[in-house]
């Protein structure tokens, strides 16, 4: 059996994310304690590096706009605790900016490895940069994967977030380059009067191309710029 299988996790969409507890700059978390809010777990190959900390910089200034869609953010690489505080103090000093969210250090990579978050093709160490979306049920709703030097594109997550939350809301499918508020797609009719139903509804209100695709507005417009909300980390931190 290869050996990047049997070690690493293999974590898919529409599962249960994998439990973990672990030390952070925010101390003792678990990704339990996070039910009932929406994950966003991210890992980083390491500290003081420029593209993570370009990284680290955006996540910190986007914060807010994930906190309005009930979402926290998690980061994680294999670097101790201390140099999580370390590069974290850096770039206060040099930028004023905190960052709000806990770093995990993963010294053993055992959370890395059960989430399958390093690529042995391209480190047996580092961490490749994972995107994983969970839901506020604990499920792993979406999975992005990005190679070490290219650095993620944070309003693309946020427009996930809030595609995933509003498909759920609104009981539909998000079309291409579907942004916030948007129409969406209707699910597809499932006997024959339905399709007829359907094209027959298509020619009066002209929202769709045929039976198979047709939209219809969303019950509730989410967007990050919706309403303030916290994360109860955060609130405790801060308190």
């Amino acid at each position: 059996m290869d050996y990047e299988i049997m070690m690493n996790g293999n974590v898919k969409i529409g599962m249960y994310a994998p439990e973990f507890e672990a030390d952070s700059t925010m101390g003792k978390i678990s990704l339990n304690q996070y039910r009932g809010k929406w994950v966003v777990l991210f890992s980083h190959p390491g500290d003081f590096t420029p593209v993570c900390t370009t990284e680290m910089i955006a996540f910190s200034k986007a914060n807010t706009y994930f906190e309005r869609l009930n979402t926290c953010l998690i980061g994680l690489s294999v670097d101790s605790n201390a140099s999580h505080l370390a590069w974290a103090y850096d770039i206060y000093c040099k930028t004023g900016i905190k960052i709000p969210f806990p770093i995990i250090a993963d010294r053993n990579g055992a959370i890395a490895r059960k989430y399958g978050m390093i690529s042995n093709d391209v480190s047996t160490t580092e961490t490749v940069r994972n995107v994983f979306i969970i839901d506020d049920k604990g499920v792993v709703r979406l999975i992005l994967v990005y190679p070490l030097n290219i650095g993620r594109c944070i309003p693309e997550i946020l427009r996930c977030i809030e595609a995933l939350q509003t498909s759920e809301e609104s009981k539909g499918s998000t079309p291409a380059n579907w942004v916030p508020c948007e129409p969406i797609i209707v699910g597809p009719p499932k006997t024959f009067a339905e399709l007829e139903a359907r094209n027959a509804e298509i020619n009066k209100n002209r929202n769709g191309m045929s039976w198979y695709l047709s939209f219809k507005e969303p019950k509730k417009c989410i967007t990050a710029g919706q309403t303030d909300c916290e994360c109860d980390r955060i609130k405790k931190i801060d308190k």
